[in-house]
């Protein structure tokens, strides 16, 4: 039996504080990436450039996925997927950046929400004991 890892990987590491802080908490890709990403998939969300190291932040679940034109985001998607964006053309500009194109409203994008997988250490209930006694 195989597992299959996947991962929701970010170029830039000014994205490391906003993800850790839960700022951001979705992401939009160009295209159409529902085959990829499922509701309720495991994911590493990981910052870091193709062919190099990359840093691990940490696990999340992927909450939903709506592929959509890109004319159609809400500001709440532009704002989930970068919380210092307001404007439509911000995000429009920032997708040209990384996918070094031009980019039309009425390309397809993929919004991927995603929630933190928050590992509690055993120890939480006080005494150091596991929670349920044999």
């Amino acid at each position: 039996m195989s597992i299959d890892f996947y991962v929701l990987n970010f170029y830039s590491p000014i994205f490391v504080d906003q993800l850790k802080r839960g700022r951001k908490t979705a992401t939009i890709r160009l295209g159409d990436k529902s085959r990829k990403y499922r509701r309720g998939q495991v994911v590493w969300i990981t910052v870091g450039f193709r062919h190099s190291p990359r840093e691990k932040i940490f696990a999340a679940v992927i909450d939903d996925v709506e592929v959509k034109k890109l004319e159609d985001l809400s500001p709440r998607d532009i704002q989930h997927d970068n919380p210092e964006f307001r404007r439509l053309e911000d995000t429009v500009q920032f997708l040209e950046q990384i996918y070094t194109r031009s980019i039309s409203m009425d390309d397809t994008v993929t919004v991927i929400r995603f929630s933190q997988i928050v590992e509690r250490p055993s120890t939480q209930f006080g005494n150091g004991e596991p929670p349920f006694p044999n």
